[in-house]
């Protein structure tokens, strides 16, 4: 099996989780590979909570690089795939090819994996309908319409399929994903 584990993002992708993902991975011996529309360097977001605001605040963040284009991989090339938030999920989940790469590790049973509006890929695609799943609260609206089932805790597994609420649920998240990485 492959050590390699791809990384999905675009710009207004959230800059802590590209970074926490590709350090994370690393640390714990696996390869992580940033996909993106475009092999280039991406302009990345920081989205953070203020005490006095209702939703939360986005600042610009630190720039990652892509290393492929998403069109020139296939699943088998990798254990699994995380999508991660910020704005990019966005815009991605109009992307057919991202949605046909992702359906594509369901098919060869990767593990699928999203962090906070990366759940909106997954949505297009098809993915959640009667899963149990986690994502950022704006979301969860999605989330029912697409007959998923929510659960508000920090990282979820059902299956193949982990999902974490936001990029404070990293420490959650990446010992359910290294924990299943590793077991294989």
């Amino acid at each position: 099996m492959t050590r390699r584990v791809l990384i999905v993002t675009g710009d207004g992708g959230d800059s802590y989780e590209a970074l926490y993902a590709t350090q994370r991975l690393r640390e714990a011996q696996w390869e992580p590979v940033v996909a993106a529309p475009a092999r280039r360097r991406l302009h990345m977001v920081l989205h953070d909570f203020e005490p006095t605001w209702e939703t939360y605040v986005e600042r610009q963040g630190h720039s990652v690089e892509s290393d492929v284009a998403m069109t020139a991989v296939a699943a088998r090339e990798f254990a699994a795939v995380i999508l991660l938030g910020g704005r990019a999920p966005e815009y991605l989940r109009n992307d057919p090819s991202l949605l046909s790469l992702v359906r594509e590790f369901v098919q060869h049973d990767r593990y699928v994996c999203a962090i906070g509006h990366g759940i909106q890929i997954l949505i297009a695609a098809g993915l959640i309908q009667g899963r149990t799943v986690t994502c950022h609260d704006h979301v969860r609206i999605e989330v029912d319409r697409a007959g998923g089932i929510y659960v508000s805790k920090p990282s979820v597994r059902d299956g193949k399929l982990i999902t974490a609420q936001t990029w404070k649920c990293h420490p959650e998240f990446y010992r359910d994903l290294i924990a299943c990485l590793d077991a294989k």
